[in-house]
């Protein structure tokens, strides 16, 4: 269920997407909102669980993690077990870093950070031998042309 978020709220979500570091007075003052009532909008929007955290981003080239992977998953078995097997399997591995069931032809879409291929086939060999797949095939990205954690602040 979505919670009513007004105009100002927005602009805070906005600042904090583009930087988490500021502080509350840097922050009120691009929201033109007193320190305090910052403060308590910010207090109250992590308390529902709005903001769900504060993070670092990390340019995964400069680290030598320069492959993006999209791996496309099918199963021929749904049942709670081997779901169970599953989510332990993916949540283990560091390398994926987004897992998504999905509608359609395909049951599953991974996203992971590797150096290359071979570090792609290393991941593919542990991921196989954690939980059986019916069907793993893999696209390699070749261009990022957008990548963002900003969730959209516009008025529907």
């Amino acid at each position: 269920m979505a919670l009513d978020i007004d105009e100002i709220d927005r602009r805070l979500l906005t600042e904090l997407q583009r930087d988490g570091t500021l502080s509350v007075d840097q922050l009120s003052e691009r929201v033109a909102l007193s320190r305090n009532a910052c403060w308590r909008r910010v207090k109250r929007l992590e308390e529902d669980g709005v903001i769900t955290g504060r993070v670092a981003l990390v340019d995964a080239e400069k680290l030598g993690l320069g492959l993006s992977v999209f791996i496309l998953v099918r199963t021929s078995n749904h049942d709670p077990d081997w779901l169970q097997k599953f989510r332990a399997a993916v949540t283990g591995l560091s390398e994926i870093t987004g897992v998504y069931r999905m509608s359609g032809d395909l049951d599953y879409v991974l996203r992971a950070r590797v150096a290359d291929v071979k570090a792609y086939d290393r991941l593919y060999q542990r991921l196989i031998a954690k939980v059986a797949l019916s069907d793993v095939s893999a696209s390699f990205v070749m261009e990022e042309i957008k990548e963002t954690t900003v969730v959209p602040m516009e008025v529907r």
